[in-house]
């Protein structure tokens, strides 16, 4: 079950979150600015912050397999139409109703690690099902910016439409509700979830912790071209190696959340892991040195490695009744931030430079530690 919802997501994610990998082509494409092709490549997070609660809600009445089935099946047909399609508004309107289609696989397969997982065991399960975002940014790391380079933008939409169907038919065929009782993990309150202050703290965690990862995947490409003279398709490799690694990261820091019994505590330490290294990358970018493509690399993993603690934690706070609509507000509090911040560092960046987009990110990082509630955390 788990596989499923990992290859749902993974699948989807190549549409979702892939066309800031091949942004430059975006740009040559359309004949668009920086801040206008970021948009484009990010317009599927329109689609992603109306619809994620209503997936949520879907789950928790009808299961995962109805969700992932019906959402990737219909985020495929979408990415298929955008490949046929030419004027930038139209696209835009085209990738914000996939981006709402293939939001599903982001709810349902959190859901299957609560549902189907002990507590003791979500942290692996949770860091397993977290790398289906970074399998997928692996596979397209490697695998769009060819594609794009030797026939354009329509070939990686046909690419991503493929992709998601065959995740939706396996999705929609072999997955099954769990057999045995759920158990809870002795956090959630009856009623709504919402009355614990600690809930909405991790949601604020998890939206400060977007600016970075936002300014890092979708601007990063472009900066080692411009900035390093680097061609499209190495600069997506490097991502993909990034990528790889991320998904190491992920599972290793649910395995360490597992052994402790905590999640919010490493995801501190983790937060502290990560200002330093973007402190490097910003001192690397301003200097020029070869700090700046290996803290760039070691960034793009930091930045999205304790999201899974963060998502594990709200699902927990929820409890199983509430998962979906909770893990669905904790996505869409992130693509909200995510659609705001992608054009104003595009505008921030074009203006005063890389290094100051990255030390956005900086400053928002360092705001959440005294956000993160791991103050009366239990094990």
């Amino acid at each position: 079950m788990l596989a499923l919802g990992v290859n749902a997501h993974a699948g989807v994610t190549l549409g979702l979150f892939g066309l800031p990998l091949v942004m430059p082509e975006v740009e040559r494409h359309f004949g668009v600015p920086l801040a206008v092709a970021g948009i484009i490549a990010n317009a599927p997070a329109i689609g992603i912050l109306i619809a994620l609660v209503a997936w949520g809600a879907l789950a928790d009445r009808h299961g995962e397999r109805v969700v992932l089935g019906l959402g990737v099946g219909a985020a495929a047909l979408l990415f298929a139409a955008v490949a046929f399609v030419e004027p930038a508004w139209a696209v835009i309107a085209l990738l914000a109703l996939a981006g709402a289609a293939g939001s599903a696989a982001m709810v349902g397969g959190g859901r299957i690690v609560l549902r189907w997982f002990r507590p003791p065991e979500r942290g692996v399960a949770m860091g397993l099902r977290q790398v289906s975002f970074t399998l997928g940014m692996a596979i397209g790391a490697f695998a769009l910016p060819p594609v794009a380079q030797a026939y354009g933008l329509p070939a990686v939409l046909i690419v991503c439409a493929c992709v998601s169907l065959l995740a939706a038919v396996l999705a929609a065929l072999f997955l099954r509700e769990p057999p045995h009782p759920i158990q809870e993990s002795g956090t959630a309150p009856a009623g709504t979830p919402y009355r614990q202050p600690a809930l909405w703290r991790v949601h604020a965690t998890s939206a400060l912790h977007v600016v970075p990862q936002v300014v890092v995947s979708t601007y990063g490409v472009t900066f080692l071209v411009r900035q390093y003279g680097w061609d499209d398709v190495g600069a997506g490799q490097l991502f993909g190696i990034a990528a790889i690694g991320g998904a190491a990261v992920r599972i290793a820091v649910g395995r360490w959340s597992d052994r402790t019994g905590l999640r919010m505590r490493p995801l501190l330490l983790l937060t502290f892991a990560t200002l330093g290294v973007l402190a490097l990358l910003v001192a690397g970018t301003l200097t020029g040195s070869w700090l700046g493509p290996l803290m760039l690399a070691l960034a793009s993993v930091m930045t999205v490695a304790g999201n899974g603690l963060a998502y594990l934690k709200a699902g927990e706070l929820a409890g199983p009744a509430w998962a979906g609509r909770v893990l669905g507000t904790h996505n869409t509090i992130q693509n909200t931030v995510s659609l705001a911040v992608t054009p104003l560092a595009g505008v921030l960046i074009t203006h005063t430079g890389y290094g100051v987009g990255f030390a956005a990110g900086l400053g928002c990082a360092l705001i959440s530690l005294p956000v993160i509630p791991f103050r009366g955390e239990r094990s």
